[in-house]
This record gives structure tokens, sequence and C-alpha cells, in this order.
């Protein structure tokens, strides 16, 4: 199994993202289904557990310091915070504030059943609350050893810069697949010269990249997807389209669609790390996999031309949730 270097350590090059246990995708799976899940995926050999407080409100990560903190000496922990929702009002938002980072980290420390989180990222940056104030206060965690290292996630380039000089930071992570090519103008780059590890999450493009979608899809409001424009009309016909030379081309790899997906990542640097996940023990172990696959040069070169910014139809994201994403390094439209 390949490796990657995160927050100090060497993890397997496939981390096993947790939030489609509780959230996303679907109502959370039974308790159960997640334990047999966390402790298949440490005996499979991942060595890095991503999860968030928002997946499930706290449910997720309920289920990790329920059913593997006994095995906590077998993988680097990453944890999130950013987002908030009022239990009376149920409504919720972002909020970068120091008091607020600190409060969450100590309650996702009680429901991890641990005493440091290995990575800790802000989920997301509220634009408000001075960079140097948020890299301050993980700063202080760290040497409380609350922490081991902090992350950010969807933020700028210059945004990574301004905290890395404050802080030394460990790991950025956002949305990067072939069809969400974003990183590539500035953050990859800005992440290789500072040292820092880029953590992709929806490696498989949110399933578009396994192939199994149809012509139609129509997913419930309590699924992400729901009204991204790219699942939508004409667009998504377009997109399907280029599934048709990218299965083609997974067939000659000699690997499915979702591996090859990963093994594109896995060679975009040795900086890159992807996240995938997944519900099924089967999809995991189909997707750890992946970290044994080499892709020809040439191979890459074919998929860049197939999928990317000018061949995808729609935009990533709802006009809502894009106002939670920072755009500074995207040059117009987001794509």
């Amino acid at each position: 199994m390949t490796t990657r270097m995160l927050a100090g350590r060497e993890v397997c090059a496939i981390g096993f993202g947790a939030m489609n246990m509780s959230h996303g995708y679907g109502p959370a799976i039974a308790d159960a289904a997640c334990g047999d899940l966390l402790n298949r995926a440490l005996d499979m050999g991942h060595t890095h557990i991503d999860t968030a407080a928002i997946y499930g409100f706290g449910h997720n990560e309920t289920m990790i310091g329920t059913h593997i903190a006994h095995r906590r000496g077998e993988y680097l922990l990453a944890s999130k915070y950013g987002f908030f929702r009022d239990p009376e009002t149920g409504l919720g938002g972002v909020d970068s504030h120091p008091g607020k980072i600190r409060a969450a980290c100590e309650d996702s420390l009680r429901r991890l059943k641990t005493e440091t989180i290995d990575l800790y990222y802000l989920h997301r940056w509220d634009r408000t609350t001075p960079v140097a104030d948020i890299a301050g206060t993980f700063g202080r965690l760290i040497e409380e050893g609350k922490i081991g290292a902090y992350g950010l996630s969807e933020v700028a380039a210059d945004t990574l810069r301004a905290a890395h000089a404050e802080q030394p930071c460990a790991a950025v992570q956002s949305e990067y697949s072939l069809w969400t090519r974003n990183p590539e103008i500035a953050m990859l780059g800005a992440c290789e010269e500072l040292g820092v590890t880029f953590v992709a999450f929806s490696p498989l493009a949110r399933q578009y990249l396994t192939g199994v979608l149809g012509a139609q899809v129509d997913f419930p409001e309590t699924d992400i997807r729901h009204g991204m424009p790219r699942f939508e009309g004409e667009a998504w016909a377009r997109n399907r389209t280029l599934l048709i030379e990218y299965t083609r081309i997974a067939e000659e790899a000699g690997c499915s669609p979702a591996q090859l997906a990963l093994a594109w990542l896995l060679a975009r640097g040795e900086h890159v790390l992807p996240i995938p996940g997944t519900s099924q023990a089967d999809h995991m172990e189909e997707n750890f996999g992946a970290g044994e696959i080499a892709l020809d040069p040439d191979l890459v070169e074919r998929l860049d031309d197939l999928i990317n910014q000018n061949t995808v139809a729609g935009g990533r994201y709802t006009a809502k949730m894009q106002a939670q994403v920072g755009t500074e390094d995207f040059g117009g439209e987001e794509r």
C-alpha cells in the first residue's frame, strides 16, 4: 500500500471518510453496522479515519468513540468544527470564533473518547474571524495536548498562507476529483510549497465516477446532492456521456471506475491524499485497493483531457452551499 505523510505521521494513501455512516447520502446506518464498518476499516489496514462534529450532529464522532476508541493507537484521528446548529431552533451556520472552536473541540474529545485529536480542522471559515486568531487558537490547543495538529477546509491559498504564517498548518481538506479541479489553480501548489498535505474529499465525485448512477437521478431532500446543478437535467445528461470513455480507460487500466478516480488523485502528487467515504464494506475494500494502483502517465493525461473544468456541465454546489465556500482561487464561476 502506498503511503502519505499526514500531520507528521505516515498513513495509508487512501483514508476512510466516515461521514456516510451518519450524514449526507441518506439516514444514519444502525449503530451496530457502524461498529462493524469501522472495525473492518482497521482490520483492512486503514490508518486514517476522518470525521466531523456536524456529521449526524455528533453521531459520527460518537460511533467512532463507542466502537474503536479501544483501538486508538491504530489510526490517525481527524475531526472538524466550523458548522453549528442551535438545538432549540434547529437553525445553524458557520462560526469560527476562538471560543466556539475550543468548546467544540472539548465536545468532540468527549464523544470520541480520546485525550487528543491527531488532526483538527476548521471545517469552514466564517470570513469574519481573523485568520491569525483562528490559527493562534489551534496553536494553544496543540500546546495543551488536546490536538496534535490543525488543518483548514475549503479555503483559498491566501488564507492558508496567512494561517500558516501564524501557526504551521498540517493539512487542507477540500473537494477534489476529476470533475472538481479548483485546487489545481492555486491550492495544490501552495500546499506543496508549504509542506502541507492536501486531503481530497468527495474523490469519487459524489458517486459520479463510480459509474453506478442511472440516466435519471432523483435525490431526496435529505441527500446533499439534491439540487446540485451537475446532477440535473441537461447537465447530467452531458456529464454521463463522459463516462463512456472513462469506463473504457478503467478497463484498460485493469481496475474499477472508482479505483481509477482514486489512482488519478494519487498521481497528482505525493502530498495528495484522498478520503473516499461509504457505508458499505465491499465498497470500502474496493476503494482501499486503489492504493496499490499506479497509472501510466499517458492514462493520466487522457483522463485529464476527458473530464475537467471545461468538459463538465454545471456548478458543483447550489447557491446556498456555494455561499459557505471561499472562491478567491477560482477566478470567476465556481467549477
